[in-house]
């Protein structure tokens, strides 16, 4: 990798030069980038395609891909990101020929795919998800292009897949009816070797002969979307092998190690409460129509318990200090509780200086932000006599069965809950449990603790605008920081936390990257 300086760099794409890398919004991603990219252009990229993967996931969970429902609910979401060249490149009517806006919204799809490579090669659990969201993106991409669209991506990409002759299918016409119940809106049809479409096959939507399938047009998206699988999967297993060279770089190591864990949502660092501070008497009541099933498991035990261990205290703290409580009132919370069980001067000594330094008193004097989910799920997993972390990922599924059975919660959204826990989509369960909680048919989907009390709070006021709504709407006007958890190092309580650590890259913009210099591997 060769860093440059700005003044070496061409910002501008040439228009011709460009429809030749990209001539046409669809790719394979077969042909790494050779581009001059800034380290801020780098993270930027990355961080957009990553909400869109998210997006792409979430409609994925929540409706049957493919339907109708599933098409305006991916549609809805896209609108609502703040992302612009990758979604207009996804969204929008495309230019014959392309305008240099265009190619430059192809050269940000094409960029950042390759990066999310990098982040994503890691692990196969991460290679799994990562081929799951890309297939998705591109299934709904392909749906969206017009014949002659089609017909071109097939020729740029060397796949073979030509209709049949207007004789052979008069010829096989009956045969072709009969396996293609809908054919009266099947224009052509393709014939590709059977193994290519094996899952056409056992759902019998194809008809034999020879060796070869006769594929309606409406189904060649299950071929493409075999090759594209393949291709990526192989890519993803070839870019794992060259990691250790690119890890020579610290630069981007951070970065990328952290990328799968990023929060992409508002900060809350300070943030007030909808109705003005919060206060000490108001949190037993908060507790019961405001809270996330997580903090009111913190609530309870330290109420039972008069004290909660280290991660605790610092994932309901600073919830707390998110939802609007000062830190004089935290403080008077935290001290009336532990006075029950020990003497002021021990709560002074061992206490009161951690609940200092989360207010950005104490220490460096940084203003410590409450944990998002995707800090509470993945780090300081819970052991025994911890009431943190995530109900829905650390509760063994029998108990937290019985704990929601016990809210009188009904059989089927119990199930529900429970089955999207086994397959780790931790914050959907919590959002159900929004949904029931708050008799809201929202689909809410809440990505923070305190995003959740705030999206409650404007609910029971009245105020049906979706938090996330919210969120996309204050982030298209401000540049929303990006905040990776916060990490300590596990000490006593009663000494001082180190500082936080921010995932905020101060990056020089006038240092660039040359993407040819970087050991991306060809396929």
């Amino acid at each position: 990798m060769q860093f440059v300086s700005r003044h070496n760099k061409n910002k501008s794409v040439t228009v011709g030069k460009a429809v030749d890398r990209y001539p046409h919004q669809l790719q394979l991603y077969t042909d790494p980038p050779t581009d001059n990219i800034s380290l801020r252009e780098f993270e930027d990229f990355a961080v957009e395609r990553l909400k869109v993967l998210k997006a792409v996931e979430t409609v994925g969970v929540r409706h049957v891909k493919g339907s109708k429902d599933y098409n305006e609910a991916l549609t809805k979401e896209f609108r609502t990101l703040n992302v612009q060249g990758i979604m207009k490149s996804i969204t929008s009517r495309h230019r014959q020929p392309p305008d240099e806006t265009e190619l430059l919204e192809r050269r940000k799809d094409h960029i950042s795919h390759f990066i999310l490579r990098l982040a994503y090669c890691r692990s196969e659990e991460l290679r799994r998800w990562f081929i799951a969201q890309e297939v998705d993106l591109f299934r709904s991409r392909f749906v969206l292009e017009s014949k002659d669209s089609i017909y071109k991506f097939l020729k740029l990409n060397n796949l073979d897949y030509q209709p049949i002759s207007e004789q052979e299918k008069k010829d096989n016409l009956s045969e072709l009816q009969a396996a293609s119940p809908r054919s009266s809106s099947i224009t052509d049809y393709y014939k590709v070797p059977f193994t290519e479409v094996l899952d056409l096959v056992k759902s019998r939507k194809v008809y034999l002969r020879s060796g070869f399938a006769y594929v309606p047009d409406n189904e060649l998206i299950v071929i493409i979307i075999s090759v594209f699988r393949s291709k990526l999967s192989r890519a993803l297993a070839v870019t794992c092998r060259s990691l250790p060279q690119l890890e020579e770089d610290d630069r981007l190591l951070p970065m990328l190690s952290g990328l799968s864990k990023r929060y992409l949502g508002q900060d809350y660092t300070n943030k007030k409460a909808l109705s003005g501070n919060i206060t000490v008497e108001m949190i037993d009541g908060l507790s019961k129509t405001s809270f996330p099933l997580c903090m009111q498991q913190l609530h309870q035990a330290f109420r039972q318990n008069h004290h909660l261990r280290h991660w605790g205290r610092m994932q309901y703290g600073l919830f707390l200090k998110g939802i609007g409580l000062s830190l004089d009132e935290a403080l008077r919370f935290w001290r009336t509780e532990f006075l029950k069980k020990m003497d002021p001067d021990k709560f002074d000594k061992s206490y009161s200086y951690t609940i200092r330094h989360n207010y950005g008193k104490e220490g460096k004097r940084t203003d410590y932000t409450p944990y998002s989910c995707i800090k509470v799920i993945t780090t300081n997993t819970p052991a025994v006599g911890d009431h943190h972390g995530c109900p829905f990922r650390h509760t063994d599924p029998e108990l937290l069965k019985q704990r929601l059975q016990s809210q009188m919660m009904s059989k089927d959204v119990v199930d529900e809950i429970i089955s999207l826990c086994k397959t780790s989509h931790y914050q959907l369960a919590c959002g159900r449990y929004f949904d029931w909680s708050h008799k809201s048919d929202t689909k809410f989907n809440p990505n923070h603790p305190n995003q959740y009390f705030e999206e409650s709070q404007h609910f029971l006021s009245g105020d049906r605008m979706s938090q996330n709504d919210k969120a996309d709407t204050q982030s298209s006007q401000n540049n929303v920081k990006i905040v990776q958890s916060q990490t300590f190092s596990q000490k006593s309580v009663s000494t001082p936390p180190p500082d936080q650590t921010r995932d905020e890259f101060d990056f020089d913009e006038d240092t660039d990257i040359e993407m040819q210099n970087t050991e991306i591997p060809e396929l």
